[in-house]
């Protein structure tokens, strides 16, 4: 591979916002959370925890609460108002005034049916939840301290509501407040003091637990309105209550960094049958260092985040299997997307932050040593420009040109385009104006190899090619898929020679764009698994497809090409040869040689002969071939696998001409001869070895 440079980037001084609030749609297993600077993330819990959206935040609008109705998710704010969010094109879609002041925080009923929104002024707002849009109904009894939690019945014919220093419960037809639970104070506490009531939790036995800034957990009969039992969890505040499906478990998240658990179960050391049970604390977890602001108590894990702006993924070992991916704690602080870009021929780096870019000149040396040694550094990093961006929202997405003479940046509201360019030590940027009107805004941003075209991400997983020149950009073509998805692309990949463009989108699709007659080519895969990152090898042909279940895949464009290409109906097939026929004359021309492949259900090489079966295949390129028989049962991970194999001239081995693959067990680049094998699948083989200097 030759010797390279390896430069240490610590210059990079991004800082992520706190976490305000979370919340889990358990229908499709996302969790989005809230930043303090209104960013708005969502991850895919069945995907390993994969951050597949990130919805821009707006300078002044700070996200209090998180909602979920069926598939659509609300917020509100300090701000006064409801937003929902459309997260096809991961923006908001409308805002609505609540008419209450600030909004502490937003619940629907289990139905779906009704959002209650609790304000400033000590109303709860109820407002219809309809197909396209949320229509204020009605206001219930108005308090004379603010609202700041509510919790729903299961039944949705009541609400709890946690205030100043009590606790209301309000029958929703009515519009009355039907009981009064009075907070105590802390021990020592001056009577003037007031107590916030940060989170209430209703459950279906009609049990309210509450959660207050005295540090207490206490459990309520909602029946008579009367206290039941009292935990001391903290001498500070407990700010953030959550229940497992189940309701049997309840954790409270504090002002500490601690997670406590609540568990309803017997207290006595050997239980009887028919005994009485109760709210026990059981557990506490510290994983946080400031104050714990969200929470969600899922089947088998506790999410939790904060302050210090990471998001934890605790599992509870008496839910999952121990000693596996499943049981090990995960810290998600920073986000999946790509914040920085890279100008390999001018040696610029491009930073990405929320308000602003930065464009920085790396280091040099012109020192000589032997491989691992740290290089004298000649001139040191320098930043050149800080770009702020115009507007009240947030950057998106960002791109920098391989030559470093083009700077582009998207928000919600659009895309904006500059010329950089550098001479020594002076450096000039020009704003490029008449915005082609395709380019509405962008999710992903990128540049050719060459730097003459620019690629922008649009709604509905298309993406739009634009032509620079000197100080103008052309509309040459929106290439779209032919799948009609509507989901956002998150990855984009050129390819250096210009000929191909990969995208992938959340939908777990990869399409590939031929550039030159600014198309689709047909793709055999899709998988299951999002994809997280997407390299195109031109030298090889190949696709290298990383997803977030941490299996590479390596395919190759012209099995895709050959795919994408109709046969004439009048081309007869090849003929399977006859036993009798010499392997020589049935090889496939558009197939590899001289490599072997494993298939998911066995780790041995697919041989001539072995796991055949009656039923035939025609590939694209007209031979036929055998399919190996899957075992029995058929599992979903080999339901999800289909390819044929065609004799060929090694008498070991067999030729892969068609397939489509979701978690091999191994694949191997055909031109290069490396073999990848995730852990588990056999022994390992050995890497090029590559000579490299690191630079300080």
């Amino acid at each position: 591979m030759g010797e390279f440079k390896v430069h240490r980037v610590r210059f990079f001084d991004y800082m992520p916002s706190a976490i305000r609030a979370v919340a889990f749609c358990r229908r499709t297993e996302r969790l989005a959370a809230a930043r303090a600077d209104g960013s708005v993330e969502i991850f895919n819990f069945a995907d390993n925890y994969f951050q597949e959206k990130v919805i821009p935040g707006r300078d002044g609008r700070a996200v209090e609460a998180l909602c979920w109705v069926g598939r659509r998710l609300f917020s509100a704010g300090l701000d006064g108002e409801i937003t929902e969010y459309d997260l096809e094109n991961l923006r908001p879609r409308y805002s609505l005034e609540a008419y209450g002041g600030p909004v502490w925080t937003i619940s629907s009923n289990k139905q779906g049916t009704l959002l209650a929104a609790g304000c400033e002024d000590g109303t709860v707002k109820m407002f219809e939840i309809l197909e396209d849009r949320i229509q204020f109904q009605r206001n219930l009894d108005r308090q004379k301290g603010r609202i700041v939690s509510l919790s729903w019945h299961p039944s949705g014919a009541q609400i709890a509501a946690g205030m100043m220093d009590m606790i209301r419960i309000f029958d929703t037809e009515t519009g009355h407040a039907s009981h009064r639970l009075l907070v105590e104070r802390g021990a020592g506490a001056s009577k003037t003091q007031e107590v916030v009531v940060w989170s209430v939790a209703f459950l279906s036995d009609s049990t309210i637990i509450s959660g207050d800034s005295a540090g207490k957990v206490q459990i309520w009969d909602g029946f008579t309105g009367t206290l039941v039992r009292t935990h001391l969890v903290t001498k500070w505040d407990v700010l953030v209550l959550s229940v497992s499906p189940d309701e049997s478990s309840v954790i409270a998240g504090t002002s500490e960094g601690t997670v406590t658990q609540f568990q309803f179960i017997s207290s006595a050391v050997e239980p009887l049958p028919g005994s009485d049970r109760q709210w026990v604390r059981t557990r506490t977890f510290k994983n946080h260092s400031h104050d714990v602001r969200a929470l969600v108590h899922t089947d088998t894990a506790v999410v939790s985040g904060g302050m210090d702006t990471q998001l934890v993924v605790r599992p509870l070992l008496d839910k999952v299997e121990k000693n596996t991916q499943e049981s090990a704690l995960r810290k998600i602080t920073f986000p999946h997307k790509n914040l920085v870009s890279c100008a390999k021929k001018a040696g610029l780096l491009l930073f990405q932050f929320p308000d602003h870019l930065e464009v920085w000149r790396l280091g040099d040396s012109d020192g000589n040593g032997k491989p691992g040694d740290i290089l004298p550094v000649k001139r040191k990093p320098e930043k050149l420009i800080q770009l702020n961006r115009k507007g009240d929202d947030q950057i998106c997405c960002s791109a920098l040109s391989p030559c470093g003479g083009w700077l582009a940046y998207s928000t919600v509201c659009g895309v904006r385009l500059y010329r950089l360019q550098l001479d020594n030590n002076n450096i000039c940027i020009n704003k490029v104006s008449k915005v082609p009107k395709e380019l509405c805004s962008a999710q992903q941003l990128c540049f050719s190899s060459d730097s003459s075209r620019f690629f922008a991400s649009s709604s509905q997983s298309s993406v739009v090619v634009v032509g620079l020149q000197q100080l103008e950009w052309r509309h040459l073509q929106t290439l779209r898929p032919k799948s009609g998805s509507r989901e956002p692309v998150n990855l984009l990949a050129p390819s250096e020679d210009g000929r191909w463009l990969v995208t992938a989108n959340t939908d777990c699709e990869i399409h590939v764009f031929d550039l030159q007659k600014l198309k689709e080519v047909e793709v055999p895969e899709r998988s299951t698994k999002p994809p997280v990152g997407s390299v195109v090898s031109v030298a090889s042909c190949r696709v290298r497809t990383s997803r977030s279940d941490s299996f590479p895949v390596n395919q190759n464009l012209n099995l895709w090409l050959c795919s994408s290409t109709a046969r004439s109906p009048s081309t007869p097939p090849v003929p399977l040869p006859s036993p009798s026929t010499p392997r020589a004359a049935a090889s496939c021309p558009f197939t590899p040689t001289g490599r072997s492949w494993s298939s998911p259900w066995s780790r041995r090489s697919t041989r001539s002969g072995a796991g055949s079966c009656s039923s035939r295949a025609f590939t694209p390129c007209g031979c036929r071939g055998t399919r190996p028989s899957p075992p029995s049962p058929l599992t979903p991970e080999t339901r999800r696998t289909s390819f044929c194999t065609t004799p060929s001239c090694s008498a070991s081995s067999t030729r892969l001409c068609h397939f489509l693959m979701q978690r091999p067990i191994c694949t191997t680049s055909w031109s290069s001869g490396a073999f990848l094998r995730p852990r588990g699948a056999g022994t390992a083989t050995p890497s090029r070895s590559a000579r490299a200097s690191r630079t300080s």
